[in-house]
């Protein structure tokens, strides 16, 4: 095959996995790998067109290509760590893992975005099972470390706000909302719990003022309304009550 055709199966299927069309992109990215075995690129691809299509044997072979070719490839560890754990193989997802993690290890920026991201998405996910078990600590830790990988995730900041309001360390839940604000103003999750957690500490007018200016964002979102309609009500909790979650 000429090098002119593997260069267009190569454009067609990036083109289509980048589109998120995982279907369409396989022909081409599992021809082009056919006819030129020598890209880890083109594995990595493929193992995540395998996973998403439940193909996780042919995923875990197609990540592992990758990394043989180039053993540092973060992403392609990452997403084998994962195949791993679906297949049941946790010993070798956490060893995978904790390779991909220690290379990352005092220099998070050597790593691509996306990679720091996955990173940090898998240390969130953790943390957020944590919380669910009521182990805050190990979840502030998980939170911290996914946050130092992606300091600029607002969203993250405000899942951590939430663990260290449910410890009631609200002065740490309060400086992670506005933590978030900064890094997006508009940000309706940030201002909605930061809302929650002011009120909860007695402080009404500003927690008013997080849920109307919300809806400056969103004039229709449901839980400004609904906050500040049970604020407003002679009926509604008192200050300090907890409010709906």
């Amino acid at each position: 095959m000429s090098a002119d055709r593997v260069e267009q199966l190569i454009a067609l299927g990036r083109d289509h996995y980048n589109a998120g069309e995982l279907d369409q992109a396989e022909p081409f990215l599992a021809e082009a790998a056919s006819a030129r075995p020598g890209f880890p690129d083109l594995y990595n691809m493929l193992g995540v067109v395998y996973h998403s299509q439940g193909r996780f044997q042919d995923a875990e072979e197609a990540f592992e290509n990758a990394l043989r070719l180039n053993p540092r490839y973060t992403e392609a560890a990452l997403n084998l760590s994962v195949t791993y754990n679906d297949r049941g193989k946790y010993d070798r997802a956490r060893e995978v893992y904790t390779r991909a993690v220690s290379a990352s290890v005092g220099q998070p920026n050597a790593l691509d975005r996306f990679a720091r991201g996955k990173l940090a998405n898998m240390h969130a996910d953790l943390a957020s099972s944590y919380a669910g078990l009521a182990m805050f600590d190990e979840s502030v830790r998980e939170y911290s470390k996914a946050l130092d990988l992606c300091p600029e995730f607002a969203d993250l900041r405000v899942r951590l706000g939430n663990v260290y309001r449910d410890m009631g360390v609200h002065h740490a839940a309060i400086a992670e909302f506005e933590h978030a604000k900064r890094l997006r103003p508009d940000f309706i999750p940030a201002r909605i719990h930061l809302g929650v957690t002011l009120f909860s500490l007695g402080r009404k007018e500003a927690a008013l003022a997080e849920w109307e200016h919300v809806l400056k964002v969103d004039p229709n979102n449901k839980s400004a309304k609904l906050y500040i309609r049970m604020v407003n009500d002679e009926h509604g909790p008192k200050a300090g009550s907890a409010l709906p979650r």
